[in-house]
Formats: C-alpha cells, structure tokens, sequence
C-alpha cells in the first residue's frame, strides 16, 4: 500500500512510499535526487531508511557529482579499496560493472558473494548507495538477506551464545578466497578489523548478525573452527526467507544499510552480451566499540 511521507510539521507529502516486499524495501516516487534535500525531506527519507532498510528512488538521472552531492546529505564518503577507486573521475564513486577495458560485456559478474560493504573498516560502512546506469533486459538482480530476522530466528541459547563473540573482517582473506593475491599496499589501506559477531544497530538498537565474505575468524577460536561457526550462521541468515531480491528499473538508486543487510549481485543475465553498470557511493559508519 502506497503512504505519503510528510514534513517534520505533518505538511503536505514530499514523496510516496510503496514496500516492495514484506521482508524490506520501499520505492520511493516523487523526489529529484538531483537537487538539494530540505532538513525535513532530508529526515524523512532518513526515517525511510531505518525502517525499510532499502529504499528505491524510482526515476533518478544522476551525473557522478549529483550522486556524491546526494550521499554526503547523509553522512561523510567512504574512501573505495585501492583496486575500487576510479582514479580517472571521482575517487569516491566506483564504477560496478561486467565490462572489459574495451567496454564490452566480459561475461564476469563480481561481488556475487554474500557481504556487507566496507565490513572490514574499524567503522564499517552505514550505507551503500547505488545508481542503475545501464542494465541486461532482464535480471541482473541484487539480492539482500536481512540480518535482523536471521538473528530473530536463532533460540535464546544461540543468542546468548554469541554474546561477546568478535568476528575478524579481512579484505585480504575474502581476495584470497577469491584467488587473488593482494598487494602489500592494499592490505595497508584496508587492515583486517574486528567486530561483534551480533551487532547492536547504532540507530535503532536492534541487534542484526554481522558477517559476510569479508569475515575472516572468530577471535580465540582456531581458525578452522571460528570459519566453521560463521559458515553455519550464514547458510541459516541466507534462507529464502530472509531473502528479497531486486529487480532493478532503469534510473532506479537504491540506498541500503549495511549495518543489518547482507546483499549480492545475482548471475541471472547473460553477463557476456548485456553490460551491467552502476555507480556506487559508500557513507562511512560508526566505530562498533
């Protein structure tokens, strides 16, 4: 059901909200993203965020500086990999893509493991906002597990389990899981960081597991077993039924949050005849201790 969202004064609507699914999600109409955000539109689609988790900006034609200018309206950029910054036009936006050097589809898809952008910073990244530039006809989805549920879902036993567990978040393991070898300066850019396995949200208070691809080892457990425990967590936390996929639309931003969502990009379009680009921002979190 579509709601109107208004004014910190209860004014007239400044956009519409529609949930997309029963899990998370929300298309949002009837905003520019283009152009500055007043305080109470600012707040609105704030509160949007927190409580959907995934906001979708319906109908958005955005240059790289428009999509900065939107993303700093709420928070500070977060610095990409060394290996993820654009160096040719804005640092801060990273080009995600199935394209080759020549521009043509290399029918490769990354980030097709489940993760949480940035998890592997000492202030993991709050949101991720990301701009359809030009899409496969059909597929091309982007899948989210809702981190909030999947703890939910566990006996009190499990939770009490996990109280106090800290989970290591590497860049250099999940590249090496991925057969890459690092280089030295990007394992200096981007240090291994350690986190709570099940993780308050700094803004709603709810408790959401935190893990993904870039989580290493469970500190003082060996390595085998740690890696074991947070394999198991995240078969349970990517069930379908904490699942929503997205089906992207031309234009379309979606801003979610990282704190409580793990997301993927889904093979589901032939990545070696249809290009696959979008820009991505990144909003700096908080410290999680």
């Amino acid at each position: 059901m579509q709601t109107n969202a208004q004014s910190a004064e209860g004014t007239q609507p400044t956009f519409q909200i529609e949930p997309l699914s029963e899990l998370m999600g929300a298309a949002i109409t009837g905003l520019d993203l283009a152009q500055p955000l007043d305080q109470a539109t600012r707040d609105a689609v704030f509160e949007a965020f927190l409580k959907y988790r995934l906001p979708a900006f319906r109908d958005q034609n955005l240059t790289k500086d428009q999509q900065v200018a939107f993303s700093e309206q709420f928070g500070e950029l977060e610095r990409h990999t060394l290996r993820n910054r654009n160096a040719a036009g804005h640092p801060s936006v990273h080009i995600v893509s199935n394209l080759d050097e020549n521009g043509e589809p290399s029918g490769k898809v990354s980030s097709t493991e489940w993760h949480s952008d940035k998890s592997f910073r000492p202030a993991p990244s709050m949101a991720t906002i990301l701009h359809a530039i030009d899409l496969p006809p059909d597929g091309g989805d982007t899948c989210f597990a809702d981190m909030y549920a999947a703890y939910e879902a566990l006996s009190d036993a499990e939770k009490s389990d996990l109280s106090g567990v800290k989970v290591v978040h590497s860049w250099e393991l999940s590249r090496e899981n991925r057969k890459r070898t690092v280089s030295q300066a990007e394992i200096d850019d981007a240090p291994p960081h350690s986190h709570p396995l099940a993780r308050p949200h700094p803004d709603t208070g709810r408790t959401a597991l935190f893990m993904g691809t870039h989580a290493s080892h469970l500190e003082g457990l060996p390595m085998e077993e740690g890696r074991a425990r947070i394999e198991s967590l995240e078969a349970h936390a990517t069930q379908e039924r904490f699942v929503y996929h997205h089906n992207w639309r031309a234009g379309e931003v979606l801003m979610w949050d990282n704190r409580c969502l793990l997301h993927r990009a889904d093979t589901n379009f032939d990545a070696a005849r249809h290009p696959r680009l979008l820009h991505r921002t990144c909003l700096r979190g908080t410290p999680t201790a």
